[in-house]
């Protein structure tokens, strides 16, 4: 598949406090994480990268991976839903609160595209 959207469920094993780009700085609770992201193309690419430890910090979620671990993806085709509808149904979800406002969401109006979670979500959208 070459474009889509994407959740990446992430477990972040300690508190940490960590600085995102121009971002800000946050504190991040230990649990789970549920962030939404999409490509236009080369999205086995993009999956790809996030999954790699060595690589040059670009966007928010690179910071957050430096201490976190990706432990399950889900990919939607392109045209099921856009990346801020998937977002939406994510933080509809039951427990999901925003930790760091305007995470992953620079180029729309979402609060957030990383969703905390203290527990591991059952089922992702």
């Amino acid at each position: 598949m070459d474009k889509g959207t994407y959740n990446l469920i992430i477990n972040l094993p300690s508190d940490k406090f960590l600085q995102i780009g121009k971002l800000g700085r946050f504190l991040f609770e230990k649990g789970y994480y549920v962030y939404t992201g999409s490509a236009k193309r080369g999205l086995d690419a993009r999956i790809s990268r996030h999954k790699r430890k060595e690589k040059a910090l670009h966007w928010h979620i690179d910071y957050l991976l430096e201490d976190a671990v990706i432990i399950d993806v889900k990919v939607y085709a392109e045209g099921l839903l856009s990346e801020c509808e998937l977002n939406q149904k994510v933080f509809k979800m039951e427990g999901a609160e925003v930790l760091a406002h305007g995470f992953g969401a620079s180029d729309c109006k979402c609060k957030s595209h990383l969703a905390y979670f203290r527990k591991l979500p059952y089922s992702i959208p």
